[in-house]
């Protein structure tokens, strides 16, 4: 098979792969495009070859292989950098092979993210009001400006580490809730602003931690939610949102995350329970899909390269969009949660076509210099 394309990953404990059920699907419809899926880690490099010994998945035989290859001239990033040692492994990998051909980019920590969509006048609007954490002070001032506000640290996912704090009126006493950085659930608790830096000394909130304005999520039982958007690029290399799922936390969570525990809804029918009519619905789904293609060009203007981006958005009460994360690694799992199998079936194939795409328009002496001398 000629074309390939690299998946690069990272092993985790007793050598496992994070997501290989996700690259077992693109590994099958990677053939049925004309497109051989390499899975590899920065361990199963062979610098002296600059060869990969890589992972296939045979459909025929309904297995996982092992194959020497060359590395491949175009990857796609599914790496986690959760550790020291797998970052450095990533970022050695990435400047030995500098010249290879990423689907993806790396994007900045969540302030720098916050920074650089902020200066785009179509996105400001929609962004809750976010600080650095630097001292208690930071706190205190969000408090007493916002009802609720939330400490997350500037690199988390999955919910990990993000703590929710609700004033009790004007007082100094606030309803503290949230997950720890593994994100074990925190016993609920009131307590004094002045004892959060104790309560939590040990998660480097000066160095690590942004606290943000609280937008209402709780739905009529208390739970939380929020929606999941899906932006992805096409075989012609444009912008298109592949889909949106709102996403319920479970009882007692801070966060909605299905990897918490979450529970995932098609899009209209929570808007539909919450707003009433069809017009409102209309009008949501068309402003929130019109800002999820705003920020990924904003991304790509300032980052690089993009192929996708899964964008955390908030509708409050009053109907209004908040936006308030950006994942460039996102899952697509909420669509088949919520058995939208076509957009579960896109939301694999739209990387793979854009590969192909963007294979197709390489230079003949690009396909054999993917690597540095």
């Amino acid at each position: 098979m000629g074309r390939q394309l690299g998946i690069l990953a990272m092993y985790w404990a007793e050598g496992k792969l994070e997501e290989l059920s996700f690259f077992r699907r693109l590994c099958i419809y990677g053939r049925k495009l004309g497109l051989e899926v390499l899975v590899f880690t920065p361990d199963d490099v062979d610098d002296s070859k600059e060869s990969i010994h890589a992972l296939t998945y045979s459909h025929s035989d309904g297995k996982w292989i092992r194959k020497w290859s060359a590395l491949p001239p175009l990857i796609y990033d599914r790496c986690r950098y959760r550790g020291a040692d797998n970052y450095r492994k990533i970022t050695s990998f990435r400047n030995k092979y500098k010249n290879v051909d990423y689907l993806s980019r790396p994007l900045a920590n969540k302030w720098t993210v916050y920074e650089v969509l902020s200066e785009q006048e179509g996105i400001r609007p929609y962004l809750p009001f976010t600080v650095r954490y630097q001292s208690l002070k930071d706190l205190s001032q969000m408090l007493k400006k916002y009802p609720i506000v939330y400490m997350k640290p500037k690199n988390g996912t999955g919910g990990r580490g993000i703590v929710r704090l609700q004033r009790l009126g004007s007082s100094q006493i606030v309803w503290m809730e949230g997950r720890d950085p593994s994100r074990r659930i925190l016993p609920q608790q009131k307590i004094h602003i002045r004892q959060i830096p104790a309560k939590l000394s040990s998660w480097k909130l000066e160095e690590l931690y942004l606290v943000q304005q609280g937008i209402p999520l709780a739905l009529k039982d208390g739970r939380v939610h929020d929606f999941r958007m899906l932006v992805q690029k096409d075989g012609s290399g444009e912008w298109q949102v592949t889909g949106c799922a709102g996403r319920i936390g479970p009882r007692l969570s801070v966060t909605s995350n299905l990897h918490g525990g979450g529970t995932a809804v098609p899009m209209e029918i929570l808007l539909r329970n919450r707003f009433g009519t069809e017009e409102k619905v209309r009008e949501i789904k068309k402003d929130a899909y019109a800002l999820g293609l705003r920020v990924v060009k904003q991304l790509e203007s300032k980052f690089g390269a993009l192929c996708e981006a899964g964008i955390d958005l908030a509708i409050d009460p009053k109907g209004d969009i908040w936006l308030l994360e950006v994942n460039p690694k996102p899952s697509r799992e909420v669509f088949r949660r919520i058995g939208e199998t076509a957009n579960y079936r896109k939301a694999h194939l739209r990387p793979l076509e854009y590969a192909l795409w963007k294979l197709k328009r390489r230079k003949p002496e690009e396909e054999t210099s993917g690597m540095d001398e």
